[in-house]
C-alpha cells in the first residue's frame, strides 16, 4: 500500500511540473488535453503509414530485411560511424528541448510516449532507407560526388519535415523546420558514408532522437511552441 501512494506521490509531482512548464509558455490545461488529442492522431497516423511498409518488409524476409538495413555481421559500419551517429543525437535532443513540450516529455511515461517510440521506429527505419541508402546509393551510382550527396539528402530530408511548420500554421516556423531538419539529414548523411555507407548507426541515431523528442516535437507544433519560441528570441533581441 505504501509502495502505490509512494508511486502516486511521484506521478502528481511529476505532472505538476509539467503543468509549471506548460503553464509558464502561456499554454493552458485545456488547450493541453486538444493538442494531445490531435497529435495522437498524428503520431497513430505515422505509425500505420510507415509502420505498414517495416512489417510487410520484415514479414516477407526479415532476416534479409535486417541485414540489408545494416544490421548483421560486418555490415555494421564503423566505430567513428557509430561515436559521430551518438555525437549528432545528443545535439539534436540538446537543441529540441528548449521546446517546453519536448522538456517536459522527455522521458514521461505516457501513452503518447508509447505512440512516439513506435513512431521512432517505423520512422527510424523507412527515413534512413529513402533519404539516405536508397538516395544516396542511387547519387553515387549516377556519378554524384559524396558532398553533393550529403547536401541532396539534407535538402531532401529537410522539405519533407517542413510540414511540421505549417501544421503549427506559420511559415516561419515551417521555414525553421526546414532548416533544423536539413541540417540533421545532412549529419545523418555524413554518418552513413562514415560508417562504410552502412544505415545501422543512422537508424539507431534516428530512433533514439525520436524516442526522446517525440511526442513532445509533434505537441509542440501542434500548440504553436515554435512560433512562440520565435518570438521570444526576437524580443530578447530586440
Amino acid at each position: 500500500m505504501m509502495v502505490v501512494t509512494e508511486r502516486n506521490v511521484i506521478l502528481q509531482r511529476a505532472n505538476s511540473g509539467v503543468r509549471q512548464i506548460l503553464v509558464s509558455f502561456g499554454i493552458s490545461m485545456n488547450e493541453t488535453k486538444a493538442t494531445e488529442r490531435k497529435s495522437a492522431l498524428i503520431l497513430a497516423a505515422i505509425v500505420a503509414i510507415e509502420g505498414t511498409f517495416v512489417l510487410l518488409n520484415w514479414l516477407n524476409n526479415g532476416q534479409k530485411f535486417v541485414a540489408y538495413l545494416g544490421f548483421s555481421a560486418g555490415k555494421s559500419g564503423t566505430l567513428w560511424g557509430w561515436i559521430l551517429a551518438l555525437v549528432v543525437t545528443v545535439l539534436f535532443v540538446a537543441l529540441s528541448i528548449r521546446l517546453p513540450s519536448v522538456r517536459a516529455n522527455l522521458l514521461r511515461p505516457t501513452w503518447l510516449k508509447a505512440l512516439g517510440l513506435a513512431v521512432a521506429v517505423s520512422a527510424g527505419i523507412l527515413e534512413e532507407l529513402v533519404f539516405r541508402k536508397l538516395l544516396m546509393n542511387y547519387l553515387l551510382a549516377a556519378g554524384v560526388g559524396s558532398l553533393l550527396q550529403i547536401v541532396l539528402s539534407g535538402l531532401a530530408f529537410g522539405a519533407a519535415h517542413g510540414i511540421w511548420g505549417l501544421m503549427g500554421r506559420s511559415v516561419r516556423a515551417a521555414l525553421g523546420a526546414t532548416v533544423a531538419t536539413g541540417l540533421l539529414g545532412a549529419a545523418l548523411a555524413i554518418v552513413f558514408i562514415v560508417s562504410g555507407r552502412s544505415l545501422a548507426p543512422c537508424i539507431a541515431a534516428h530512433f533514439l532522437i525520436n524516442a526522446l523528442i517525440e511526442p513532445g516535437l509533434v505537441l509542440a507544433v501542434t500548440r504553436g511552441e515554435m512560433t512562440r519560441a520565435e518570438h521570444k528570441l526576437d524580443n530578447l533581441s530586440a
